[in-house]
């Protein structure tokens, strides 16, 4: 993975990075973590500007969570009700779940928006349920666009402060990410089969 952020970032540069971080926001396992702090060490080497660089890759990040948002505005929550009726033994959701989701976001969903930037898997996911409630345009892309640039510029200087020891994070962060999906599918299955609806 290391080698080919690496190869796309040389060849791409700053649209590298931009492409990279919009994939990244649609595909998760694609890691942010590690796109960016190659790009603080490519800072650290003067190959790149530390602040071209954050802002390409927010501007990377605001794009692939746009993408997100376009589709929860696009489905709509009342739209959203067959398909709970229908799959909500999967989804381990009823409607009244749903509503409860719906008129907390309605009222903390900026707040929501920027804290779940700094969260992995979270971070994008969050973006469906802005769009759904039709947060506005200009508070989601600016709450998004906050959030991120204040993780990617911790994680450019992380890249920059352990300079060519960042390409071994690489060994670690699969592995823990097949971990973390391991605890979240074994918590999906264990939820399924111990849910029972309340109505």
């Amino acid at each position: 993975m290391t080698e080919f952020i690496l190869n796309l970032i040389a060849w791409g540069g700053y649209i590298g990075i931009f492409l990279l971080m919009a994939l990244e926001n649609i595909v998760p396992p694609v890691p942010s973590e590690v796109i960016m702090g190659l790009g603080g060490m490519a800072v650290a080497r003067g190959d790149m500007g530390l602040v071209p660089l954050v802002a390409w890759g927010t501007a990377g990040s605001v794009a692939g969570n746009y993408f997100w948002y376009w589709l929860g505005r696009n489905i709509g929550y009342e739209r959203f009700r067959p398909f709970i009726a229908k799959h909500g033994r999967w989804l381990t959701l009823e409607w009244r779940d749903v509503e409860r989701l719906h008129a907390f976001f309605l009222k903390r969903g900026i707040w929501v928006v920027f804290v779940f930037r700094f969260m992995p898997t979270f971070r994008t996911v969050i973006s469906l349920p802005a769009g759904m409630t039709c947060m506005p345009l200009w508070k989601f892309l600016l709450w998004t666009a906050a959030g991120t640039a204040i993780w990617n510029t911790v994680l450019a200087y992380a890249g920059i402060a352990m300079g060519a020891h960042f390409r071994q994070l690489d060994r670690y962060v699969g592995p823990v990410a097949v971990a973390i999906m391991a605890v979240i599918v074994i918590g999906y299955v264990w939820r399924v089969l111990t849910w029972k609806p309340k109505g």
